[in-house]
């Protein structure tokens, strides 16, 4: 059992991928939740990092970090949403916590890298990506 496991198949791959999905978005929308509902609320207290003004930025952000995680963990158009968040990420990497030492960079980076590799491998078969081109 342990060697099939240990086997590198495609079905690892695409379990591989599953798991990235489900930890790289179902995190990253502990992060986006806040951010959306203060713009549901109406609160748009935020930073402006990209000088487009902290509503705007807050919209970009929320819509990223919870609307593009949602359609990510279940695999849809997962190429496409990975950008945005990858984007989200290194704004908040290299811009909102520019001048901040390596440390407060290391998650954005590390989920900037897990959406990176869902990008350049796809979402795999279990996804709605993966279903959907099988038709």
């Amino acid at each position: 059992m342990i060697k099939d496991l240990l086997n590198n198949d495609l079905r690892n791959t695409d379990i591989g991928l599953l798991m990235l999905r489900i930890a790289g978005a179902g995190f990253m929308l502990t992060h986006g939740y806040g951010k959306f509902m203060k713009v549901l609320a109406g609160d748009f207290t935020f930073g402006d990092p990209l000088g487009l003004g902290p509503e705007l930025s807050l919209i970009l952000t929320a819509f990223a970090e919870f609307i593009c995680a949602i359609f990510l963990l279940v695999g849809f158009k997962s190429r496409l949403f990975s950008t945005f968040l990858m984007f989200t990420m290194l704004v908040a990497a290299f811009i909102a916590h520019g001048a901040d030492p390596f440390g407060k960079k290391e998650l954005a980076l590390l989920y900037f890298f897990i959406y990176l590799a869902i990008f350049l491998m796809g979402a795999g078969k279990y996804s709605i990506d993966g279903q959907r081109s099988k038709a």
